[in-house]
């Protein structure tokens, strides 16, 4: 799965038709609304959007005939396997009908090149982790969770370490869990938190 880095945008006219892609990182589903609203432009004749965050999605015709806007701009979207994106496609009418076969393939056209276009990453699962270690060993675990490519999300100093809580590649979390063990000679562990 892949996901956009930064907003991005796309413009085409189809038969005197103009047409708007913006493509924006969906964090979670329920900000999605909020998100719609505020790249949905007034007065035109249609936004129509879709996203997906996860295992859920969601997509509307914004009054084009059914399944000719939303559903193709969503194709797209797993087409190309992406995940939090949300997409509007805004359509400003230009007099000639386009029909459902060219509708569909103009909003899903312009959702494909606006995801084909825009900066994206390969999106690697997490894994969120828990541990404490004692100072003598910090600084060389750190280098560790960096090597690894961790993040320390947060710490907290105490008497005899710190606790940190992480972000670890899910395919990294053995290799941190051996290394702390190893450092603090069994007395400090990682566990995890959540899956993300």
């Amino acid at each position: 799965m892949r996901i956009i880095q930064a907003p991005h945008s796309y413009q085409e006219e189809i038969r005197k038709s103009r047409f708007l892609a913006q493509a924006v990182f969906l964090p979670s589903a329920e900000q999605a609304p909020a998100l719609i609203a505020q790249l949905s432009t007034p007065n035109v004749s249609h936004n129509c959007w879709a996203w997906r965050c996860g295992e859920q999605y969601r997509f509307t015709d914004d009054g084009e005939p059914g399944g000719t806007a939303g559903r193709p701009i969503l194709a797209a979207i797993e087409h190309q396997e992406f995940d939090q994106v949300l997409i509007v496609v805004t359509r400003w009418y230009g007099g000639i009908q386009l029909g459902t076969g060219g509708l569909a393939r103009a909003y899903g056209g312009c959702a494909h090149q606006v995801l084909q276009t825009a900066s994206s990453e390969e999106l690697v699962p997490q894994t969120l982790l828990t541990g404490h270690c004692p100072y003598t060993y910090l600084d060389i675990f750190k280098v560790r969770i960096a090597e690894a490519g961790g993040v320390v999300n947060s710490e907290e100093f105490g008497a005899e370490g710190a606790l940190l809580n992480l972000s670890v590649p899910d395919a990294q979390v053995a290799v941190l869990q051996a290394a702390l063990s190893e450092a603090t000679r069994g007395v400090s562990s990682l566990r995890e938190i959540a899956s993300v």
